[in-house]
Parts: C-alpha cells; sequence; structure tokens
C-alpha cells in the first residue's frame, strides 16, 4: 500500500527497503526448484541435460552452471562428470514457493478489514493517537518523494501494524506483521512501478477514512474503508 516514514538508521533502512534483487544466477536457481517441483524429480533422479536446461529456462550456459554449482554447493543436485545432472538423493522434500503478491493480497483483505473493525470496537485513546500519529508520519514520508523508498515501505508497515496491535490482540498482530514479511522481490518491484503520485494520494485518503472510522467508533464503516481500500490497491496491481 502507500509507503512512508521518517527517520530510521541506514541498515534499517535497508532492511525495510525489502530484500536486495536476486543475481542472475539466483533466479536460474529458484527456477530449476520450479522445475523440479513441476516435474515431480525424486531424489537420486537425473535432471534434464545442460543444453536442454538453458534451452528450457532461456538462459546462457554460464548463467546456467553458475546456478548449478550454487545447487551443488548446497547439496540440492549432483553434477556427475560425463553421466550428467542429478537431483541428490540426499536432498529433503522441497519447500513450497513464498506466497506471490495477490496470495498475500487475497490473505489481507481476508484478515485486515476485520481487524479494522475490532480495533473501531476496543482501541484506547492512547492506540487512536498512535494510529494518527502513524498517518501524519506517512503524510511527513510521502512529501520526501518517491526516492526515498525506506522511509515509505517503514511508516506504510508502521501504520498497518499500528492499527492491528490496536485490537489488543497480539496474536493477530503476529498474524499480519508475518504477511508483512513474506514481502518478496517481485512484490517490491511491483510496488516500485506503481509508486505514483496519484497512488500515494488515493492511498492516503484511505486511510484517513480507515482511521477517521476507527476514532469514531463505527466498526462497519472502518471495515468498508479498509476493505475498499485493500481491493483498489488491488485492482491498481493488476492492471500494472
Amino acid at each position: 500500500m502507500g509507503m512512508m516514514e521518517t527517520n530510521c538508521s541506514p541498515a534499517a533502512a535497508r532492511h525495510l527497503a525489502g530484500p536486495p534483487a536476486l543475481r542472475p544466477y539466483q533466479v536460474v536457481a529458484n527456477r530449476i526448484h520450479e522445475l523440479v517441483r513441476r516435474e515431480a524429480i525424486a531424489p537420486g533422479e537425473r535432471l534434464p541435460s545442460e543444453r536442454e536446461l538453458a534451452s528450457a529456462l532461456a538462459v546462457s550456459r554460464t548463467t546456467l552452471r553458475q546456478a548449478l554449482t550454487s545447487l551443488e554447493m548446497d547439496g540440492v543436485v549432483e553434477v556427475r562428470s560425463c553421466s550428467g545432472i542429478y537431483l541428490s538423493a540426499a536432498t529433503r522434500p522441497l519447500p513450497p514457493p513464498p506466497p506471490g503478491p495477490y496470495e498475500l493480497l487475497s490473505a489481507r483483505r481476508l484478515i485486515e478489514p476485520e481487524l479494522a473493525a475490532m480495533a473501531a470496537r476496543v482501541a484506547s485513546d492512547s492506540a487512536v493517537n498512535a494510529m494518527l500519529s502513524a498517518a501524519a508520519e506517512m503524510e511527513t514520508a510521502r512529501t520526501k518523494g518517491p526516492e526515498d523508498k525506506a522511509a515509505c515501505e517503514q511508516a506504510d508497515r508502521h501504520f498497518h501494524l499500528t492499527l492491528a496491535r490496536a485490537t489488543g490482540n497480539n496474536a493477530l498482530a503476529s498474524v499480519l506483521e508475518h504477511l508483512w514479511s513474506q514481502r518478496g522481490g517481485l512484490w517490491h518491484t511491483l510496488e516500485q512501478l506503481l509508486a505514483t503520485e496519484p497512488s500515494r494520494a488515493e492511498t492516503l485518503l484511505d486511510y484517513r477514512r480507515i482511521v477517521q472510522a476507527i476514532a469514531a467508533r463505527d466498526p462497519d464503516g472502518a471495515r468498508s474503508a479498509m476493505r475498499a481500500h485493500l481491493e483498489r490497491y488491488t485492482r491498481t496491481l493488476s492492471r500494472g
């Protein structure tokens, strides 16, 4: 959503700006993981040849070899001279891929409107003030311009987590924090492409409506305002 914030240390800024972009060979290594999963290649079985992999993945042999070296060092594959590439017999089942941007937004559309409604019912005056302060931080970060991505990201995250904590339910706040931690490189790439001035202005209007409904102790209004915000953001992301 929006993206904002104020002062933070360089280390925190790097963390909050999201993970660094993957190197080409790391992207290819991930795609080999996906191929193994998709083709249901079992431990000990042979993968396609280097030439076939390079063609299927549309990458150079140099990048492919770097990816295979990385996977071999991690114990995922064995590259046998004059024989081929094999999935290591000791390889554990591959973990599921991380959730994509639309999966994360789908989960948030289920959770965050109810968090907003709950906050409208139970938030203390100090919690409401904290949300107002978070919204003000977002306004400040917006004036810094789109190039200050770390400030924008931190303020955006701070607003949503402040709202979640205003429910007084630490379990729910932890769920939302976990969803935010799942925002990977693709999410950040898409968000940076869509971080236009009109989009940021609309986000700030959305947040003002959410806070106003919570401050007015209007659960239905808070729920609707948060749902409208997330649905608008999903539409923006879909249009790309």
